[in-house]
């Protein structure tokens, strides 16, 4: 079993900053990927960032510039850094790890951004 387990989420202001993390555990020999996903209300899950072992980083159009993915692999934990946010960033956010053949979900963590 993986756990994944978030925290840093709440509530903000337009414009605030807030960084979210992640720690992964359990038996989590051979993670191929860690990110960040969200979900906002009537919306589907979508990709945020992930970033492999290789260091290769995706981010969607909507947040490059503006928030920042790091891991420390010493921790298997997995941030995301979030600058300039704004009210559409609202949504529950979910760490999201790949073990061949297989993806993991934590729970989710909200972040509501007032204006």
């Amino acid at each position: 079993q993986v756990q994944l387990v978030e925290s840093g989420g709440g509530l903000v202001q337009a414009g605030e900053s807030l960084t979210l993390s992640c720690a992964a555990s359990g038996n989590i020999f051979g993670i191929a990927a860690m990110g960040w996903y969200r979900q906002a209300p009537g919306k589907q899950r979508e990709l945020v960032a992930t970033m492999t072992n290789g260091g290769t980083i995706n981010y969607a159009d909507s947040v490059k510039g503006r928030f920042t993915i790091s891991r420390d692999n010493a921790k298997n934990t997995v941030y995301l850094q979030m600058n300039s946010l704004k009210p559409e960033d609202t949504a529950v956010y979910y760490c999201w790890t790949y073990i061949p053949l297989r993806a993991y979900w934590g729970r989710g963590t909200q972040l509501t951004v007032s204006s």
